[in-house]
């Protein structure tokens, strides 16, 4: 069985976030990058899980993104990845980076796709559904329980008040998230390893992106606390009706 593992470099949760250029490009100054912890913790390690009950599996990760993304993908391949495809393009668009990804795993004819639930830094969750439609294939998201018997898979995914059973037969993509397997950490063997193991860079296809960034905007400061006497209790409705307004 062959498995792609889409695999996305995001910051790292404790960086300063900062725009410059008029607020319309992110600030990567002293930005500490990870691999997207939903591509890592559930996709990754569950493809790498796979592995370890059948030996004949091959794990590709596939990432889109500039040169300064392979110590990512390396990191990832630490981990358990056989080998590693970098599409040299940098993109927000996320039709442009599912279309990059699509082209990859046509031409490698995987049977399983994971992805994470969706990036850390953007949150836009479609990547997974996107090459579902691109690709002609069966998809579920957000599933946290994953299992294969022969060509079929049963997934597990919550859903609003239980939780939601699927089966379906490969090749399939599958989106990830917490419960679908536990974070690892790579070993001394798994980083010496990643050196010498292939990553395959490859030029973009054409692809016309569908959205473009206009602006960054923080959130708004948060205001200070005010404390109200549990018996003043006309105080704390009047705030609550007349400042913050939820009554």
């Amino acid at each position: 069985m062959k498995v792609l593992v889409c695999i996305s470099k995001t910051p790292d949760t404790t960086a300063k976030i900062a725009f410059t250029e008029g607020n319309t490009k992110f600030d990567e100054n002293g930005v500490q990058w990870i691999i997207n912890p939903y591509d890592e913790w559930y996709s990754l390690v569950r493809a790498i899980e796979l592995k370890e009950q059948d030996a004949t599996t091959i794990i590709h990760l596939v990432t889109v993104g500039a040169a300064d993304s392979e110590p990512i993908i390396r990191k990832a391949l630490a981990l358990g990845g056989d080998e590693a495809i970098r599409v040299n393009i940098n993109s927000n668009d996320s039709f442009e980076v599912a279309s990059q990804i699509a082209a990859i795993a046509k031409e490698g004819a995987y049977d399983l796709i994971f992805t994470g639930k969706e990036t850390i830094d953007y949150n836009s969750a479609c990547i997974g559904s996107m090459l579902s439609a691109l690709l002609d294939m069966p998809f579920v998201s957000s599933a946290n329980h994953f299992e294969l018997a022969g060509n079929t898979a049963k997934i597990k995914r919550e859903i609003e008040g239980g939780e939601e059973t699927c089966e379906l037969n490969l090749p399939a993509v599958i989106s990830c998230q917490k419960g679908m397997a536990e974070q690892r950490i790579p070993n001394m063997r798994g980083i010496m390893a990643a050196r010498t193991k292939p990553l395959k860079i490859v030029e973009p296809i054409s692809v016309t992106a569908t959205t473009t960034i206009k602006n960054f905007e923080l959130p708004a400061a948060k205001t200070g606390v005010k404390l109200v006497d549990a018996n003043n209790m006309d105080e704390l409705v009047r705030l609550l009706k007349e400042e913050a307004k939820v009554i």
